[in-house]
C-alpha cells in the first residue's frame, strides 16, 4: 500500500523493514515497506546515503519502459557497507561504497568479451530498478558485489561521485563509443545530464570542435562552461546550420543524447562520409532512418549505441577523474529532497522547472 508523507513521519518502522520507492503501474508509485534484503552468498547489502532520480525511471513510471509490478526504482547511489554475504573479500562493514547502474557478473561470455553491460544476455547487465529491485530505498541488494563495489575515497564527497553510478559513465561511453579522435568535429544533440556528459567527454577525448545543441538557454550556458565551443538553440534548420558552419563538410561524431526521432535525424544530416552517430538516448516509440541522410546506406556511416558501462574498475577510473579535478559533475545537481519527498522531487524532475537538472535524494 502507498503511504502518504505524515503517516510515514509518525510511523515507526519495524525492525528489520525499510521504506522503498516501489512501481505498481503507470503513473502509480510511492513509498511503501518492504523487508531489509539479507546478502547471500556473493552479495552485499548497502545502506544508502546519496540517490538520485534518472530519465531512464521516468520512462518506467510512465509505463514507457516495462517493468514488473512492485519493483523498487533508481539506480544510481552511493551509501555504506551494511552486511556481506560469504565470497565478497577485501571489503568491510562500514566502509563507503558507490555501484555502477549496470552490475555485471565478470564471467559469462559477455562479460568476458568485454560488454559487461549485456551481461548474460541483452540488456542483462542492468539489473539494480529494471529485473531486481534497485537504489531509491534505505537498503539496496547488490548483486556480484566483488566485481561492482567500488570504494570511494575519503577525499571525495558523496555529492562528488553519485553522478558517476549512470549518467556521467553513460555520456562519457558516448564519446569513447563515438570514435572521437583528437582534433574532431562533434555535435552533441541534447544538453541534459547525459548529453552535458557526452560533451564533457568529447572535450576529454580531444575534440577540437564541440557544438552543443538544446533549445534550452540555461542548459547550452552549462553546455560552455564544460566544453562545448559552440553553442546552438535547437530548431528545424538546425542541421543545415551546423552543415554551414562545418562549410559543407559535417561533424565527425554526431552524438545523440535525447531519443527522439527528431535529434537522431539532425544527427546523422550532420555527419560526414565515414562519420560515427553515437546514439545514447531511450527511444520509447518507433525509430526510422530518412535514406537521403543515411546516403541510401552507402555513406560509411557508422551507428553505435550505449548502454551505460558498468562495474568497480570503470567506477575508479571516474573517481580517478575527479580526483584530478579534469571533471566536477557537482552544478548538475541542482535540488535536493529526503526520501520521504520523493514524489515532490519526482514531480520537479519532470517538470523541467525552475532549472532542475539533477535531483539527489538523502536517504541517511
Amino acid at each position: 500500500m502507498l503511504l502518504e508523507l505524515e503517516e510515514r513521519k509518525t510511523k515507526q518502522l519495524p525492525r528489520g523493514v525499510m521504506y522503498a520507492n516501489v512501481f505498481r503501474a503507470p503513473g502509480k508509485f510511492g513509498l511503501e515497506e518492504k523487508v531489509i534484503p539479507h546478502a547471500g552468498p556473493g552479495q552485499a547489502v548497502i545502506q544508502i546515503r546519496l540517490t538520485t532520480i534518472c530519465g531512464t525511471d521516468i520512462h518506467i513510471i510512465r509505463g514507457e519502459y516495462p517493468v514488473r509490478e512492485g519493483l523498487t526504482i533508481g539506480h544510481e547511489a552511493v551509501g555504506i557497507i551494511h552486511e556481506l554475504g560469504a565470497g565478497v573479500e577485501g571489503y568491510e562493514v562500514g566502509q563507503r561504497v558507490m555501484t555502477g547502474a549496470i552490475t555485471p557478473c565478470g564471467q559469462c561470455e559477455q562479460c568476458l568479451g568485454g560488454d559487461q553491460s549485456q551481461c548474460g544476455g541483452p540488456l542483462g547487465g542492468w539489473q539494480l530498478g529494471n529485473t531486481i529491485d534497485g537504489t531509491q530505498a534505505e537498503y539496496v541488494l547488490i548483486p556480484h558485489a566483488q566485481a561492482n563495489l567500488a570504494s570511494v575515497p575519503d577525499a571525495l564527497s558523496d555529492e562528488q561521485v553519485l553522478l558517476l553510478a549512470d549518467i556521467a559513465s553513460t555520456g562519457f561511453a558516448a564519446a569513447e563509443h563515438g570514435n572521437i579522435r583528437l582534433g574532431d568535429v562533434v555535435a552533441v544533440f541534447a544538453q541534459g545530464p547525459i548529453g552535458l556528459c557526452a560533451t564533457i567527454g568529447a572535450r576529454l577525448l580531444g575534440a577540437s570542435e564541440i557544438i552543443a545543441v538544446d533549445p534550452d538557454p540555461n542548459r547550452l550556458r552549462l553546455a560552455k562552461e564544460f566544453g562545448a565551443t559552440t553553442t546552438m538553440q535547437a530548431g528545424p534548420d538546425v542541421a543545415e546550420r551546423i552543415r554551414e558552419m562545418t562549410h559543407g563538410r559535417g561533424v565527425d561524431t554526431a552524438i545523440e543524447a535525447l531519443g527522439l526521432q527528431e535529434t537522431f535525424e539532425n544527427a546523422l544530416r550532420v555527419l560526414r562520409p565515414g562519420g560515427t552517430l553515437s546514439s545514447v538516448g531511450v527511444y520509447s516509440g518507433h525509430l526510422k532512418v530518412p535514406l537521403e541522410a543515411f546516403g541510401a546506406g552507402l555513406a560509411d556511416h557508422t551507428i553505435v549505441t550505449t548502454l551505460c558501462p558498468g562495474g568497480k574498475e570503470r567506477m575508479h577510473r571516474l573517481m580517478r577523474l575527479v580526483e584530478a579535478r579534469r571533471i566536477d559533475l557537482t552544478p548538475l545537481i541542482t535540488h535536493m529532497y529526503s526520501l520521504e519527498d520523493i514524489a515532490k522531487a519526482y514531480e520537479l524532475f519532470e517538470s523541467h522547472h525552475n532549472g532542475v537538472m539533477k535531483i539527489a535524494i538523502r536517504v541517511s
